[in-house]
């Protein structure tokens, strides 16, 4: 389908925003925090301010993808985005803490389509040989959220309000809607279709268990706890019947075939260990700046873009380049590889090690990052027919997701472990010490305390990145198993028109 390259442009610029703020919001949080319940109150209830909208965000994910598949790609999108900008503008509103819980997830539940709907209008609009070039820049910006959220939201918290870390989504929603609105037209496919409820209660229920059972594990409930035990045999249960209900579904949520396509799965398993091992070890990098090296919170965002320009030259040269030879096999296997000497570097960080050292470290480890996810993202739609193209998307989505899920909870459990026994060596006998790395809590200890400290959180970190060097290292095994498939120059693969094809209104 030809697409004019102005109609084009406006159109990604659009898709560009919504996948940015919908990434953003994953990690904008965090440095708010302390903040927010200075104000709202409520600290027991502090984790599922975070817990809440990762839990609705996994949940849609892959329900958007169908519905995007089912009714169109455009109605879908809008409704993503309206229903997070709702969120986001309740949440900047709240006054109690029960509020920012209650519109967090309804935040969640509108960003779980923004990036997945938003990169297979992609694949409805450009064709695989050239899609490199534009996924390119999907990935850059899940890097981009990935590191400079903490910084923006140390930002506003500083200079503004934390009620402004939900406001700047406003703007920047509201135009991507309007030029969506306006300039993207998207055919509705089956109108009639059935709804696979069963389906998506099941997965829904399963992936609630599985999310809870990491977010809340170690945090409000003990791992072997018995609520943390439910959460998590419940949720193993329900997804070991999910294939069961599928395979009878007339419309599944999550077709069965593609788990016989040999690329899905093989970027399913890639996605997932480096969610697990990457994005999971990835959010101890500012632990280490603010509390081993001093650092402000907004000075260590700063410090961390090394990383995040390394990610950026990576991911999008990466796609220039599959767009230009036709080949992205080798991507993710360099970008594995990278990432994996990147984190056995940052294993090796100190007390004393030079800001510019951790820096060129992290710039290693960002550089391999960007040559990894939005490439298999590209192989996967490639690698599937265009009336999967959404299921698909949303399938590697999620898998991902959850493996970070997952990883931040395990490294979380690693890293603590190892700091209760750190102390316990390094400290004198009797010494009170925060329980948890505060950086705010570290920086006001007795001179006394305060460098054994540092040096115990110093090498509580070491195992975490060398875990995480590990897993990536088993990622780059599994890379080699992805299958090279010629890239497609038309956007269906020799499929006739289907009544979802993309059309610009002229």
């Amino acid at each position: 389908m030809a697409v004019s390259a102005h109609r084009l442009r406006l159109i990604f610029t659009a898709l560009m925003l919504v996948s940015l703020i919908g990434s953003l919001d994953q990690t904008i949080v965090s440095t708010a925090l302390p903040t927010i319940v200075g104000d709202l109150g409520g600290v027991s209830r502090l984790s599922w301010v975070v817990t809440a909208y990762l839990l609705t965000s996994t949940v849609a994910t892959p329900l958007y993808g169908k519905f995007g598949d089912t009714y169109g790609r455009k109605r879908v999108l809008m409704a993503s985005i309206v229903l997070f900008l709702a969120g986001s503008a309740l949440c900047g509103l709240a006054q109690t803490m029960t509020q920012l819980i209650a519109f967090r997830a309804l935040q969640g539940l509108g960003a779980g389509g923004l990036m997945v709907v938003s990169m297979a209008v992609v694949g409805d609009l450009v064709p695989p040989r050239d899609r490199g070039r534009y996924q390119g820049f999907f990935g850059a910006s899940f890097g981009v959220a990935t590191v400079g959220g903490p910084l923006l939201g140390g930002f506003f918290v500083d200079n503004l309000s934390w009620r402004w870390i939900f406001y700047v989504n406003l703007p920047l929603g509201l135009a991507a809607l309007a030029v969506i609105a306006t300039v993207f037209q998207s055919g509705q496919t089956r109108v009639h279709a059935r709804v696979d409820l069963w389906g998506a209660a099941i997965l829904g229920a399963g992936l609630s268990g599985i999310v809870l059972f990491v977010s809340l594990g170690g945090n409000t409930y003990a791992w072997s706890s018995a609520p943390e035990v439910a959460m998590l045999v419940g949720g193993m249960l329900l997804l070991a019947a999910f294939p069961f209900v599928e395979a009878r579904a007339h419309e599944p949520i999550l077709p069965l075939e593609l788990f016989r396509n040999r690329v899905f799965t093989t970027a399913g398993m890639v996605g997932f260990v480096v969610g697990l091992g990457l994005f999971g070890a990835v959010t101890f990098v500012p632990l280490y700046l603010q509390v081993v090296k001093g650092h402000s919170p907004t000075t260590a965002g700063l410090l961390m873009t090394p990383m995040m320009g390394g990610l950026l030259f990576t991911a999008i040269g990466s796609g220039v380049l599959i767009s230009r030879f036709g080949h992205y096999r080798p991507f993710p296997i360099a970008g594995t590889a990278l990432a994996t000497v990147g984190m056995f570097l940052l294993s090796r960080l100190g007390v004393g090690t030079p800001t510019a050292t951790a820096a060129l470290y992290m710039l290693v480890l960002g550089l391999g990052i960007g040559l990894v996810m939005q490439v298999l993202v590209l192989a996967t739609q490639n690698a599937v027919e265009h009336r999967l193209l959404g299921v698909a998307t949303s399938g590697t989505s999620l898998i991902r997701q959850v493996g970070g899920s997952i990883g931040v909870a395990v490294f979380g459990a690693i890293f603590a472990s190892q700091l209760r026994s750190e102390l316990s060596r390094r400290l004198p006998h009797g010494a009170r010490v925060p329980t948890a790395a505060n950086p705010e809590v570290v920086k006001h200890l007795p001179a006394a305390v305060h460098a054994p400290y540092v040096a115990g959180v110093s090498a509580s970190l070491q195992p975490v990145f060398l875990t995480a060097a590990a897993i990536s290292l088993a990622a780059f095994a599994l890379t080699w198993l992805l299958r090279e498939v010629p890239l497609r120059r038309t956007v269906e693969a020799g499929a006739a028109p289907s009544a979802s094809a993309v059309s610009l209104s002229r």
